[in-house]
């Protein structure tokens, strides 16, 4: 199962991680805090963390051909949390 670690540079890296995991929560379960949440996609589980330097999202896929899904669904919905930022996509690297 491929991991794909993604991070995004920004000082409400706490605020985005709750309304990421709110949002989704309204259709997979979800759990989270101000620190770290995870989220319970069909095609694997999304650990995230935040702290002073951004948002960090790590994700364990099911099939190698779902990575850029996952990565699609974070950062679509990212973009629209963080419309005030200058940046508004995450820096993705797969293992």
């Amino acid at each position: 199962m491929p991991t794909t670690t993604g991070h995004y540079r920004t000082e409400n890296g706490s605020k985005y991680l709750q309304q990421l995991c709110k949002h989704f929560g309204h259709k997979v379960e979800t759990s989270f805090d101000a620190e770290k949440g995870w989220v319970a996609f069909v095609m694997g589980t999304a650990h995230m963390t935040a702290d002073a330097d951004g948002l960090t999202v790590t994700c364990t896929v099911k099939d190698p051909e779902e990575v850029a899904i996952v990565h699609n669904v974070i950062d679509r919905h990212l973009e629209k949390f963080a419309f005030r930022e200058t940046d508004k996509n995450m820096t993705w690297t797969t293992e």
